[in-house]
């Protein structure tokens, strides 16, 4: 089986072989839709290829190879009048520089439409009855001669824009802690990037351009040049494209069949190695309907390819061309509030809870005014930090993060913020590596007493101390490289604090399986100053009856927790269990 990872290329997947999960079933819905439209999905989610197949679709050039790409699909089977019925030009923003002044950006720009419609006419020389006029420094009026020389031909003009947020954001995040005047100059009055798109609606009203397709991760730049583009239709909530990019776990698991069968695995083998995906790809919903979870494909091709080549998982589960996402988490974060929402965000037990998603807001809003946790929230799931879960009691729709990839990425966010020196990151990677293999956690808890808590600003999390506690343990402990590990993971009918199940392939080391329980105690409950507690013996400690109280608590779940968990793993887990109370942000007692 030919995986094409990091192909977006329709016309060279289907020609040579690739594995294609087919939606070309869509397109009917999409000229359906209408005729300027924009679709948004989060980075690397398969949206060029969305693109891609589109644009081999209607490309008049490709008429004689309809049937050889697409008589095998859905859409061979039914196709709609209009397949190969026109003219195509494609846009590509990320290819567009952000760096240099708006002047650069804006000749930047020229250059790649330009460059688009010297493409074009090369691609359609046989069919322009006309020479298309190039103005080296005014490219829209470039695009402009060539729809008057489409409109000369029997067919129809459809432009596609890849990307069409993505150097504006590129420019909007660069200018987080030093103004925003490059970005407002883009966008805002007769800005370039308002001006392509004036352009574009003026043509696309009786002029000559049919149909518009845009695809993009947020609706922050079109919110900002709304008043220049005010007939495009964002498609991306509407349940009939909830599944237009990703893949199903029906495919993930035929794919996986494949591959197993290449590899002579057992059928135990493949099933594990389709929990394994589950756990760590599985979990994006789009929109408002309740189709099923969605794995994202970039990862789950990055693993098949993986393991199609050496026949085992991938030592290190997170794609290093997702690992940039991660910059995403700290652009949220510098927003104002935006890091307490990315700290809580981590705890499953209090999810962020939004009426609706926010569709229409500019980024002037976004660094000036004050916003709630709707705001950030919906800006979060466009991002693909956090998805649509499910609706609460009263309707609203409860955001999660979708997968222990995307989890990681939160860790080593908050991992830099608080441990951003060399000597700490490697103390606490020490501690954290002996933990794995002993189940000693008196270095571990040393560190996050004297280094870890005393960093920690407790005035930005002050809503909730105890998940101070969680995350702390988490950060240091967090390694997907060895284990399966979740916070507030689900077990029989409670939910474990923090989960650490040795991966299925790691299992020939030395790795013990860890169950953690956390209790806090407030020290105004205790009566004691910090001084105080700071002067006691974790023995004199453990003593102290609210002390006792919580470590009996968490040991009495701790062991309904093991036995549920020792009837599913059987004989191969090797699990060690630690009820921890943390005294205030000062002390740690543990048994």
């Amino acid at each position: 089986m030919k995986l094409p990872y990091g192909i977006a290329d329709f016309y060279a997947l289907i020609t040579e072989g690739y594995f294609y999960a087919d939606r070309t079933d869509r397109i009917a819905f999409i000229e359906e839709a209408g005729k300027h439209l924009l679709f948004l999905r989060p980075r690397r989610f398969g949206k060029s290829l969305v693109l891609s197949m589109l644009e081999n679709y209607y490309d008049v050039a490709k008429s004689d190879e309809f049937e050889r790409l697409f008589g095998h699909l859905e859409i061979g089977r039914n196709p709609t009048p209009l397949h190969n019925r026109y003219l195509v030009m494609r846009w590509d923003f990320s290819a567009v520089m952000t760096h240099g002044d708006t002047e650069a950006i804006g000749r930047a720009l020229y250059n790649h439409i330009n460059a688009c419609v010297r493409s074009f006419i090369t691609h359609y020389h046989d069919i322009l009855p006309q020479t298309v006029e190039i103005h080296p420094d005014d490219a829209l009026s470039s695009f402009q001669s060539t729809i008057d020389a489409v409109n000369r031909t029997p067919y129809n003009f459809y432009l596609f824009i890849d990307e069409y947020d993505n150097f504006a954001n590129e420019v909007m995040a660069a200018q987080l802690n030093g103004g925003q005047d490059r970005y407002a100059t883009l966008v805002h009055g007769e800005g370039i990037l308002k001006t392509v798109f004036k352009t574009i609606k003026f043509l696309g009203s009786g002029q000559g351009l049919d149909r518009v397709f845009i695809i993009g991760v947020s609706p922050v730049v079109m919110s900002d040049i709304s008043s220049g583009y005010n007939v495009v239709k964002n498609i991306s909530l509407r349940p009939e494209y909830h599944d237009l990019c990703g893949f199903h776990e029906s495919e993930v698991a035929g794919a996986l069949e494949k591959i197993g069968e290449e590899c002579g695995l057992a059928e135990a083998q493949v099933a594990e190695a389709l929990v394994m995906m589950r756990t760590f790809y599985n979990g994006y919903r789009f929109g408002y309907g309740d189709g099923p979870l969605l794995y994202n494909p970039t990862l789950a091709l990055y693993f098949f390819d993986e393991y199609s080549r050496d026949c085992a998982y991938p030592r290190a589960i997170l794609d290093s061309n997702l690992a940039m996402d991660r910059n995403r988490i700290e652009y949220i974060a510098a927003l104002p509030h935006g890091d307490e929402l990315v700290t809580r965000a981590l705890d499953p037990t209090n999810p962020p809870l939004i009426g609706e998603l926010a569709d229409r807001f500019g980024v002037e809003d976004m660094l000036k005014a004050t916003k709630d946790q709707p705001f950030l929230a919906s800006l979060m799931y466009y991002l693909g930090i956090l998805t649509i879960t499910h609706r609460d009691a009263m309707g609203r729709l409860t955001l999660d993060i979708p997968n222990l990839v995307i989890r990681r990425l939160y860790v080593e966010r908050i991992r830099d913020a608080t441990l951003p020196e060399y000597e700490d990151r490697e103390t606490s990677r020490s501690a954290a590596e002996h933990f794995y293999t002993s189940g000693d956690l008196e270095p571990l808890c040393a560190f996050i007493e004297n280094r870890y808590f005393q960093v920690f600003d407790n005035r930005d999390y002050r809503w909730s101390n105890e998940l101070v506690v969680k995350t702390a343990f988490l950060v240091i402990l967090f390694s997907d490289t060895f284990y399966i590990m979740d916070s507030e993971t689900a077990i029989d009918t409670g939910y474990a604090d923090l989960s650490m199940i040795v991966r299925p392939d790691m299992r020939r080391y030395q790795l013990l399986d860890h169950l953690l329980e956390f209790k806090y105690v407030p020290l105004k409950a205790l009566n004691m100053s910090s001084e105080e507690i700071k002067s006691k013996s974790r023995e004199e400690l453990r003593t102290l009856p609210q002390v006792e109280a919580k470590l009996a608590e968490a040991s009495e779940q701790l062991a309904r927790y093991r036995a549920t968990l020792e009837a599913v793993y059987g004989e191969k887990l090797r699990l060690a269990t630690y009820a921890v109370v943390a005294l205030g942000l000062t002390r740690l007692v543990w048994e």
